[in-house]
């Protein structure tokens, strides 16, 4: 598990590092081309969501209900950073505890079209809070979502390694995925 994890922010950093790299290039390839964006702020954006979600063949979870905080800086008017918190519950069949977790999430925004159409990768963790449970995940999120100046909706996957499944057979593993949807309200700090 501790290697996973060294590993993982290993390649968090390098991702970030080569992402930075590639946005440094295209920031001054475009203000040199362009006008529009050679007085564009750079700034801060907060953003409050509310998202659902279903489970992929992860027994015995049926579906997911979160609200999160997301805070981002635009560092163009294509590209972003972000990172995103709040308190998601996995609703569980039976008469099982449902799971409950926080999410921390680091990520890079892309808009891809018009300035509204975008992907979002992000890499994170996922701190259970449930009662009598004691382990963690290691998360992975990409999505695609739109974005105007208030509103906010996106589509993602989200990959959590280690919150344990059931097998057909009764048997016990780790690791599953979600698609959810996020609906947001956001605004320039």
């Amino acid at each position: 598990m501790k290697t996973i994890l060294k590993n993982s922010a290993k390649l968090a950093v390098a991702a970030l590092c080569l992402l930075g790299s590639v946005t440094t290039t295209a920031q001054e390839t475009t203000t040199t081309t362009s006008t529009s964006t050679e007085n564009y702020d750079q700034g801060w954006r907060l953003g409050f969501g509310l998202s659902g979600g279903v489970p992929l063949s992860a027994d015995p979870y049926d579906w997911n209900l979160g609200a999160d905080v997301r805070l981002q800086y635009d560092l163009s008017t294509r590209y972003s950073l972000t990172l995103t918190t709040g308190f998601n519950n996995f609703f569980i069949k039976g008469d099982d505890n449902d799971l409950g977790y926080i999410p921390v999430k680091g990520g890079f925004k892309a808009f891809v079209l018009k300035d509204q159409l975008y992907l979002l990768g992000e890499v994170g963790y996922a701190f259970a809070v449930t009662n009598d449970y004691d382990d963690n995940s290691f998360l992975l999120s990409p999505g695609i979502g739109y974005a105007n100046k208030y509103f906010d909706a996106s589509l993602r996957y989200e990959h959590y390694t280690d919150f344990p499944t059931i097998n057909d057979d009764g048997t016990t593993d780790k690791g599953f995925g979600m698609i959810a949807l996020r609906l947001a309200y956001g605004f320039r700090l």
